[in-house]
């Protein structure tokens, strides 16, 4: 099978994984950087060029587009899937699992444990946001940003409405959340490939930091779930519409409640953490699944 993979570092880990996965299997699988993907628009004939030649004889793609060209990299997979290719997670999913509030809204739509959330334009209701959420403290998010970027804890009403009043300010978009301390900085990333969670961890902040990414200094130890976080991690990924993806849950009083869906999950501290070939389960996902056709949005973007 040819498989491509649209990525802007051949280096990471994840991706160097991935390569080595499926060349085990006998596979060939290309590293192609997004952004030196072209897009041809032609009627009838959609087609993506890369160092001046057009792309052809792919079976798969995998989507490991960075959250910065989030807009760019979709238009190139988009493509991909109008021509016909199979992809891992397909471009509508990625753009609902990227936009957080659109993906809050979707998991309450489908009834999925949530921190209590609120969202509005006006920065004169900060006060009144906060209160909703029954705050302070209170976490405020961009509503794109991945590893922690753009995640504030603000403890006082006073600190997170100016928090608020500045972001909005700048006419940036955020929405703020419960926070829900019962957590203790710790937070559960689910692995799920095809609708199974393959693997669990707990990721642990560090001394001092609410945030919980492995990037900030958090560590990870593999962990038993319980059915109920199970099952709501698989429900996530079902009602985004990902095939693979990372969901991150936290422990609260009142159950497992989910605080982001990642469409590119990172590999490396969980496959460290639990010790499973989780690059090579995909890589079988995609064995099983890459046809022409078998798609849910069948290439119309």
């Amino acid at each position: 099978m040819k498989i491509a993979m649209l990525a802007r570092n051949p280096n990471l880990y994840s991706h160097k994984r991935l390569v080595e996965a499926a060349e085990q299997r006998g596979h060939t699988l290309d590293i192609l950087n997004t952004t030196r993907c072209t897009v041809n628009i032609a009627s009838h004939r959609p087609t993506v060029m890369y160092r001046g030649e057009t792309l052809k004889g792919y079976e798969a793609v995998i989507p490991r587009i960075g959250a910065s060209i989030t807009a760019y990299g979709l238009a190139v997979l988009r493509q991909f899937e109008m021509g016909g290719v199979w992809s891992l997670n397909e471009s509508v999913a990625i753009g609902r699992s990227r936009d957080k509030l659109r993906s809050t809204q979707i998991m309450a739509k489908y009834g999925l444990g949530l921190p209590l959330t609120a969202y509005a334009n006006d920065p004169k209701q900060a006060e009144q946001i906060i209160k909703a959420v029954n705050g302070p403290p209170v976490v405020i998010k961009l509503l794109e940003g991945t590893q922690g970027i753009g995640v504030v804890l603000a403890e006082t009403l006073k600190g997170g409405a100016s928090i608020i009043e500045a972001f909005r300010g700048a006419n940036i978009a955020i929405m703020v959340q419960e926070f829900i301390k019962e957590a203790g900085g710790s937070d559960i990333r689910c692995l799920v490939v095809g609708g199974k969670v393959v693997a669990a961890m707990k990721r642990q902040g560090a001394e001092g930091e609410f945030r919980s990414n492995l990037h900030r200094g958090g560590s990870a130890q593999l962990i038993k779930i319980t059915p109920e976080e199970r099952s709501t991690a698989v429900r996530a990924a079902k009602v985004m519409g990902l095939n693979v993806c990372g969901v991150d849950l936290l422990r609260s009083n009142h159950g497992p409640v989910i605080m982001e869906v990642n469409s590119s999950p990172g590999l490396e501290g969980i496959e460290n953490a639990t010790g499973k070939d989780i690059a090579g389960q995909i890589i079988e996902f995609i064995e099983g699944n890459a046809k022409p056709g078998n798609t849910k949005t069948k290439g119309k973007g």
